[in-house]
């Protein structure tokens, strides 16, 4: 089973064409960015075609990160992921970006809970926590930086993505520190697919996860009255 995994939900453009069944990437890029990535993924994906030399038609499934995340990044995955699902005929599975950010962590061992934490800004994390066998210890969330580390302060854990440093800044005293702060990990395509392989597509769909409201209002005062 052959699937096209596609990531760029953060400050990075990911795709991976990997072989679950044997659990070979025949082909995987991934180049980090701020923005840019509409321009960037399509021709990334081509690459990996040419070099795995794969055809549309021998994909099974696509797999895309579906946030949270930046508005842009998330809509230009989820755009492509879709696209090339209604071309081809074959299902597209959207995996939360806290998930895929987790996976590598448990992947290794998951006797040893993961924390995914992305700055949300202005004060706020977008967390997730995980124990062994992938199991949710707290759900996807918003929440300050301090009432975050209040809530994953229960033992030995490891962090990872762009707010595990401000994560790990805000620690209870006399709780016990990460065993690992990675803040610069972005989603890994690989372990992205591997996660879809095994979701159901009917209970993942590629619609975008928003865990707040956006940042930019409409400016109800200014409006200009209707005649």
């Amino acid at each position: 089973m052959l699937i096209l995994a596609i990531d760029t939900a953060l400050e990075a453009c990911s795709a991976a064409l990997h072989d679950v069944a044997t659990d070979e990437t025949l082909a995987a890029e991934r180049l980090p960015m701020a923005r840019g990535h509409a321009e960037a993924l399509v021709p990334m994906v081509q690459r990996l075609m040419l070099q795995a030399g794969k055809e549309f038609a021998d994909i099974s499934a696509f797999a895309v990160t579906v946030g949270p995340g930046s508005f842009t990044g998330l809509r230009v995955g989820l755009s492509a992921a879709r696209g090339f699902g209604l071309a081809t005929g074959r299902p597209v599975i959207g995996i939360s970006t806290l998930a895929t950010l987790a996976a590598p962590l448990l992947g290794s061992d998951d006797a040893v809970p993961a924390v995914s934490a992305i700055d949300a800004r202005h004060g706020n994390l977008y967390i997730q926590m995980f124990g062994a066998g992938g199991r949710v210890l707290i759900s996807a969330r918003a929440v300050g930086i301090k009432e975050a580390a209040r809530a994953v302060a229960i033992g030995p854990v490891r962090i990872a993505g762009s707010g595990a440093a401000l994560l790990a800044e805000s620690w209870p005293a006399g709780e016990p520190a990460p065993l690992l702060v990675d803040a610069a990990a972005t989603p890994d395509a690989i372990w992205l697919a591997r996660l879809a392989s095994v979701a159901d597509p009917a209970r993942s769909k590629p619609r975008p996860l928003y865990l707040r409201g956006p940042d930019a209002r409409p400016q109800d005062g200014a409006r200009i009255a209707r005649r």
